[in-house]
């Protein structure tokens, strides 16, 4: 990965760690950044599990990485 960064989720890590492949399996490629894992590893826990993780992409995918995930929150709320 080159190039600017754009943030495009933050929340659970659950949810993250799936968000993560499904990008991947569009053709997005991406960077999860887990804070709560970071710091437990380091001896300390810093965060919480409701916003633990957040993904990146690069500036140039941020729409489409958008799409799929509005795509997958819409398909979400459907079910409930």
């Amino acid at each position: 990965m080159t190039g600017d960064l754009s943030l495009v989720y933050t929340g659970s890590r659950v949810e993250g760690m799936y968000l993560e492949e499904l990008l991947k399996e569009n053709g997005i490629g991406c960077i999860r950044k887990d804070t709560l894992e970071e710091s437990v590893s380091a001896g300390w826990a810093q965060g919480s599990p409701e916003d633990a993780v957040k993904i990146y992409v690069e500036s140039f995918n941020n729409e489409k990485a958008k799409e799929v995930l509005d795509d997958y929150f819409a398909s979400r709320s459907k079910k409930k």
